[in-house]
């Protein structure tokens, strides 16, 4: 069993940020670095299972925003190395929640870095700018809305609005610190946002390929192509009822209770096989006992 456990954690391992060997999350011992231990975000941002399903429904609802979606376009080589983008993005991720205060500061001065040089014309005539305080606080509700979403629905459907809540306000620190502004700190703030955000969104030519590109990317593994499959459906699944709409993406409900069953089935495994993501480390640099 221990040959399977570790032959589980190294596929998984090898899609996430640690892929790029250039953060350790072990040292340097006692580092709080920006929230702690106790932060909300530590526990939502834990699970494997429930951020890859989070991160893919983030993806699709991003493709909606034209002049966000024109910058990954112009200026990303997502179609070629997919994996890639998912690699670095996973490790800004994890690595501003759980790597040490200089391992989190170098990624935000990176990222920020990075938006300066990303600016152009999008489709539509409109320039843009990936420092476009706007752009920053879309992307960022994009993706923590959907990720503490998945952690509702496949970790733990009993947190508290006021955790949901504090969730949030803990990392809005990170959009603020790339340039958002009026990041929303509350799910009824988070709510607001999206429904007023609506009239501009749209899904187009561009929105479809990238949906195409995320559909058949290719699995690193046989074994885990199944599994990558339900990730996406799962994803799709996820998605606001509104935003699934404008991307012809409707499921029935009988393929939605079988997708979460899926998930719930396999999820367990998971959690089982990986002991070593950087949730774990981070635990061990804090001294804490590891999860069973």
């Amino acid at each position: 069993m221990e040959f399977l456990r570790q032959r589980i954690e190294r596929q998984v391992l090898s899609l996430t940020g640690l892929a790029l060997g250039q953060i350790d999350f072990e040292q340097p011992a006692g580092d709080p670095g920006l929230f702690g231990p106790d932060a909300v975000c530590w526990r939502v941002h834990g699970d494997f299972t429930s951020m890859m399903i989070g991160g893919i429904s983030a993806l699709l609802l991003q493709a909606l925003h034209p002049l966000a979606l024109a910058g990954v376009w112009d200026h990303s080589n997502f179609r070629q190395d997919l994996l890639g983008r998912l690699r670095r993005t996973g490790q800004f991720i994890s690595g501003t929640t759980y790597g040490s205060r200089k391992d989190a500061n170098w990624l935000i001065d990176k990222v920020r870095t990075i938006h300066l040089q990303v600016t152009g014309t999008a489709a539509d005539g409109r320039p843009y700018a990936a420092s476009d305080p706007e752009l920053l606080t879309w992307v960022h509700v994009a993706e923590v809305s959907s990720f503490l979403a998945a952690h509702l629905r496949y970790c733990n459907p009993d947190l508290p609005v006021s955790e949901q809540d504090r969730y949030y306000d803990e990392i809005a620190l990170i959009a603020e610190r790339l340039g958002a502004t009026n990041v929303p700190r509350s799910c009824q703030q988070v709510a607001d946002y999206l429904e007023g955000i609506r009239p501009q969104l749209r899904c187009d030519e561009r929105s479809l390929e990238i949906m195409d590109v995320l559909f058949n990317a290719p699995a690193p593994s046989t074994v885990a192509k199944p599994f990558g499959a339900l990730m996406m459906r799962a994803g799709v699944d996820l998605l606001p009822r509104w935003a699934a709409d404008m991307l012809g993406l409707q499921l029935s409900e009988r393929q939605r209770l079988l997708i979460r069953s899926g998930v719930k089935r396999s999820a367990p495994m998971l959690r089982w096989a990986v002991r070593s993501g950087a949730y774990h480390r981070a635990r061990k640099r804090m001294g804490l006992p590891a999860l069973r």
